[in-house]
């Protein structure tokens, strides 16, 4: 069956853009990082931001609202569990923290192979009746799911970060104004 042209249009712009942030992702999953002020803010700043978009775009399919909700709230979970298997340093240098690497990636590659099969779903197995716009690709409780799953992680991690670091400096803080001068 023959795709659509403004789908494949559209998946052909798209599709770098999603490899790259995907690789973006993958390269904050691995490794010793560097924590910063700005960075768990733009997290959920950007995280809201698609999460209201998503929501308004499949407002009314109860289904895909409910999957996408359970999915946040096991993501907010998976984000306490990653968190305590988390290295944290605090060093004069700054403040460090490595991920746990698995639980990340885990979720990451369960994103990638989800958009895959819907991209394939959409554009050359559904019959054209149904529509192979961007609500059908993205109006799937699974999708739903599997997204609120990774953002939910996403946005946990990002708020104990922003918690931990904020800690940590208030202690040094104190510390400092504690030490005689």
């Amino acid at each position: 069956m023959a795709a659509h042209a403004s789908t494949t249009a559209t998946l052909i712009v798209l599709l770098p853009l999603l490899a790259w942030r995907l690789r973006a992702r993958y390269r904050r999953l691995v490794g010793r990082q560097r924590t910063n002020k700005y960075r768990p803010w733009i997290t959920l700043g950007v995280y809201a931001a698609i999460l209201g978009a998503l929501a308004w775009a499949v407002w009314g399919q109860w289904p895909a609202l409910q999957t996408l909700a359970g999915g946040l709230a096991a993501g907010w979970l998976l984000s306490r569990w990653a968190w305590r298997r988390t290295v944290l340093e605090a060093t004069r240098e700054g403040l460090y923290y490595t991920p746990h690497t698995h639980l990340g990636v885990a979720l990451l590659l369960l994103f990638a192979a989800r958009i895959a099969y819907r991209v394939v779903e959409v554009v050359w197995l559904l019959p054209p009746s149904q529509g192979a716009g961007l609500h059908a690709f993205i109006a799937s409780p699974l999708t739903m799911a599997v997204f609120g799953l990774m953002a939910g992680h996403t946005t946990g991690y990002a708020v104990a970060l922003f918690l931990w670091r904020r800690r940590v400096l208030a202690a040094r803080r104190e510390r400092e104004a504690a030490a005689p001068r």
